[in-house]
């Protein structure tokens, strides 16, 4: 889900499409996917511990390819921070990082859509204490995260999306 290139091979490019759709209509949540729907290839997996019954509750970050130079939106989970987020490159357990996560490293300038609140943020990799206190945290939440990373074989990245104060999105 977090990755469009990821998700196109699943679904075909309405994927993310559809989520955004979802998330724009819903003020931040998707619903939980039924294992029929899912196997029908509805974009939003089978309940995971550690959720709601409204669904989940996602942010749309925009970012900007770091090869194509175009805007991309990608629909995460995420952890709140302060008056940020963080936001985890599981990709789903794949042993490479998402899309999203080498674009916002090229282009950390981004933005977030939050409900119904869209953010000028700043992208930045969490390191050490910082990001095992994240990490921690969240697969305290969901814990098929630490599932992911134990087959990626990789160290799921941690990015903190930080409000730029006093700029439009």
């Amino acid at each position: 889900m977090s990755d469009p290139s990821a998700t196109e091979t699943l679904d075909g490019a309405g994927w993310n499409e559809r989520i955004i759709a979802e998330f724009r209509a819903n003020a931040g949540y998707v619903r939980w996917s039924s294992e029929e729907e899912f196997a029908a290839g509805r974009p939003v997996p089978p309940r995971m511990p550690g959720f709601d019954e409204r669904g989940m509750s996602l942010i749309l970050v925009h970012h900007i390819g770091a090869t194509t130079g175009r805007e991309r939106i990608s629909p995460l989970f995420f952890q709140p921070v302060g008056d940020g987020w963080a936001i985890f490159g599981t990709h789903g357990g794949s042993p490479r990082h998402p899309a999203w996560y080498h674009n916002l490293m090229a282009n950390p300038r981004a933005a977030v859509e939050a409900g119904a609140e869209r953010v000028p943020v700043v992208a930045r990799l969490a390191q050490g204490a910082e990001r095992e206190r994240l990490w921690a945290n969240e697969v305290a939440i969901v814990p098929k995260f630490a599932e992911f990373e134990a087959a990626a074989g990789r160290q799921v990245p941690v990015v903190v999306l930080e409000r730029v104060q006093g700029e439009a999105p």
